[in-house]
């Protein structure tokens, strides 16, 4: 007997039907593990892929975007691992493991500056070369300047006035008082050959037992290089008080002799390298005498060895 079939019947069947349900397609993704070598991740990445849904599979639009996201998580897994066993590295702010990284230009500056500390270092050097250098050169014509001093020699003095009376000083006291008044001759040589010297000298005295009966001055001047010049100075002494000495004094018919001495220094200067290099020398010059009344107004002339030079 044929039993017809309802169309409900066939309805709540077609679903439950073997022949006729859609088979799906079970698929498995497996990723390789960490302590796998490298033949399993090879037959792991060689192996059929298998998927757990239709959304999984290559026929779905996703699939790509899908596929492509696994595989950078899968070689970033295998990245981490593989950094993992090496101790780890550091990553920037974008996540990308930082390296060493071998510098192939150095900074120029540092170059530079080094450039410009030898040229300074070169020019200090050069300069202080200079200076020993100067140093040297001056010192050796100082040496060579050294030796020539100049050549003082006393010509005459001649007494104008001389005069010796009684009086009486500033405060009232009575004593001898004395006026003289003369001239001094005086040669200057200068033995120099390439440079000259400047002259000038202290007060010269003419002393009477330790008293200073008139004094003179010589002016300053310049001497050029091997020449002689005869220097002319004007002694004079006014109402001089002798106090004591004055009685050591023989005055006899207005005659008298007084003994006196010549007294001075001569001091030379001569610029050898401008005023950078000079030699100075000094002479002390004393000449003794006996003016006599009767030799006034006549030079007394000096012999070589009547004054002493030192």
């Amino acid at each position: 007997m044929i039993h017809t079939k309802s169309e409900s019947d066939i309805t709540s069947l077609a679903p439950s039907s073997p022949s006729r349900s859609p088979k799906r397609a079970v698929y498995y993704v497996q990723s390789p593990s960490r302590d796998s070598h490298d033949g399993d991740k090879s037959s792991s990445m060689h192996a059929t892929p298998n998927f757990h849904s239709p959304m999984e599979s290559p026929s779905h639009p996703s699939f790509g975007r899908h596929s492509r996201n696994s595989s950078a998580s899968r070689f970033s897994g295998i990245f981490r691992s593989s950094s993992g066993r090496k101790g780890g590295r550091k990553r920037n702010d974008k996540g990308w493991p930082e390296c060493n990284v071998i510098v192939e230009e150095g900074n120029y500056d540092e170059l530079d500056d080094d450039k410009a500390f030898m040229r300074r270092c070169q020019a200090l050097m050069a300069f202080c070369g200079f200076i020993v250098l100067f140093t040297v050169f001056c010192l050796i014509i100082w040496g060579a300047g050294r030796p020539y001093k100049a050549e003082i020699a006393v010509r005459s003095l001649t007494v104008n006035n001389m005069y010796i009376g009684s009086g009486a000083d500033f405060t009232g006291v009575p004593t001898k008082m004395l006026n003289v008044n003369g001239s001094l001759r005086i040669s200057v040589y200068n033995p120099a050959t390439f440079f000259g010297i400047h002259v000038s000298a202290t007060p010269v005295n003419l002393i009477y037992s330790d008293v200073v009966v008139a004094t003179g001055q010589l002016k300053k001047y310049y001497q050029h290089r091997k020449s002689r010049k005869n220097v002319l100075v004007h002694i004079e002494g006014t109402r001089v008080p002798l106090y004591g000495a004055g009685s050591n004094l023989v005055i006899s018919d207005n005659a008298f002799q007084v003994p006196l001495k010549l007294e001075f220094e001569v001091i030379s200067r001569g610029d050898v390298v401008g005023k950078l290099v000079t030699t100075k020398h000094r002479k002390r010059v004393s000449c003794p005498m006996v003016i006599i009344d009767s030799t006034s107004n006549k030079p007394i002339k000096f012999k070589k060895d009547s004054c002493t030079y030192t």
